[in-house]
């Protein structure tokens, strides 16, 4: 019923008139004075709603003291919102004015519908490359429409991360505090132009989004690294390990470890030669 009411507010109804339509749906036809005694409001306000689905032609008035109202028919109410809602999209699309120039800038995007509409608004529009860094869940939501921007002849460009993805002989670390519990990262990059850069947990999502060149290249430039590491370490990855052992970690280490904090050979280390090193 919620959820219902949600849809119907999101339409432009407001709470009162969505309370209505669903009362009448679930009883039939009635009198206002029996729908606002169902509701528990007054009947004012419940006339004077009525009166208004009435005019929009949601709700029929029956002849008759009192009269009596019936909303319509689930298919019918769904059309005539659907023609007043596309007639509505038509005339915005056409007639909004495009003179003003906007300078590329950074907004927020908050919840999960907002991410994801904002989200597949672009994907839908991808003309020439998606660039994916997510991880297998969020990359499902929007299964269909990669597959539909793939068929385009988008070129897709894929990084996945399924909580143990990490390479055998990459000794990746997170930083310390940015556990899974968190949230999960992920980034878009469309057609070299637009990015989304945000984060999905148990409290929802939220993002940000901008068409600003500095975080568009940063991320092309991430994603390129992460995957030349990876086909280096596909090819080379024992090799590499055989050759530098414990210092292959530490170099890793060295920039994403965080703050003062040491890899693990340094924790089996003397104090001094740890110093040693870290003056080196």
């Amino acid at each position: 019923m919620e959820q219902l009411l949600v849809h119907l507010r999101s339409l432009g109804f407001t709470e009162m008139e969505s309370k209505i339509m669903v009362e009448l749906a679930s009883i039939g036809q009635s009198s206002g004075y029996e729908v606002a005694k169902r509701l528990g409001v007054s009947r004012s306000n419940v006339y004077a709603a009525l009166q208004r689905l009435t005019q929009q032609g949601y709700v029929r008035c029956g002849d008759g003291e009192p009269a009596r109202y019936s909303v319509l028919a689930p298919e019918e109410l769904a059309k005539m919102i659907s023609g007043r809602v596309e007639a509505s999209l038509t005339y915005v699309e056409k007639e909004m004015p495009r003179g003003g120039s906007v300078s590329a800038t950074f907004y927020n995007v908050e919840g999960e519908r907002n991410v994801m509409d904002a989200l597949i608004r672009q994907l839908n529009a991808a003309e020439h490359e998606i660039v994916v860094d997510v991880w297998r869940e969020e990359a499902s939501l929007l299964r269909s429409e990669l597959e539909q921007a793939e068929r385009r002849g988008v070129r897709l460009l894929w990084a996945f991360d399924g909580g143990n993805a990490a390479s055998p002989y990459l000794p990746w670390q997170p930083l310390a505090g940015s556990a899974e519990s968190e949230g999960r990262k992920f980034s878009f990059v469309i057609d070299r132009r637009w990015c989304m850069l945000g984060m999905r947990g148990e409290d929802g999502a939220q993002a940000v989004v901008t068409e600003h060149r500095v975080l568009v290249e940063l991320l092309l430039a991430h994603f390129t690294q992460e995957m030349v590491l990876f086909e280096l370490e596909q090819d080379m990855g024992p090799e590499l390990e055989r050759r530098y052992g414990h210092r292959y970690g530490d170099i890793y280490r060295r920039y994403i470890g965080g703050d003062g904090e040491k890899s693990t050979a340094e924790e089996d280390m003397p104090a001094e030669e740890v110093a040693g090193r870290e003056q080196a």
